[in-house]
């Protein structure tokens, strides 16, 4: 694939995301896609797409997605990307910076992982738990735990 073809992919995937279409976000990546956050640790496969269907779900009207994007290699991007929305466990507003890199092969991504400070995500996300113990790698394990665990129940509806 072309750096053109590249960068045309990843501004698939976060054009559809800001329009809220996870089957087109999906459709970006290869079926054993792996993807890493924070927040959800590592996941594989059908868990990666179940959750961007699922974020966008929970995200409903009100998020709002935004994205530049950076260095297009062969096989590789960066991009730069903004959420807002309202944490589905308690309402409060989310204004998360994330800062993404992307492997590709054959025109789909195989690799995508997101990166941003889980602090300052759950200082907003949780309010004084989260400023208090964001930091912590408890904190952290309980994040991606909660989070794998919504994800897993989600993906049996």
């Amino acid at each position: 694939m072309s750096v053109q073809q590249n960068r045309e992919l990843i501004d698939k995937f976060y054009t559809a995301f800001a329009q809220k279409d996870a089957g087109t976000m999906n459709s970006c990546y290869a079926p054993n896609a792996v993807f890493e956050d924070p927040a959800f640790g590592r996941l594989n496969g059908k868990e990666v797409t179940a959750m961007w269907s699922m974020l966008i779900e929970r995200g409903g009207k009100s998020l709002s997605i935004s994205h530049t994007i950076g260095e297009v290699t062969n096989g590789k991007a960066k991009a730069n990307w903004t959420a807002i929305y309202p944490f589905s466990k308690t309402l409060r507003m989310v204004h998360n910076k994330i800062s993404a890199e992307f492997i590709i092969e054959e025109g789909k991504i195989v690799y995508h992982k997101d990166r941003f400070n889980l602090w300052k995500w759950s200082s907003m996300a949780l309010g004084l738990p989260g400023i208090l113990l964001g930091w912590s790698p408890f904190m952290k394990k309980k994040i991606q735990q909660q989070a794998v665990s919504s994800l897993h129940k989600y993906m049996q509806k």
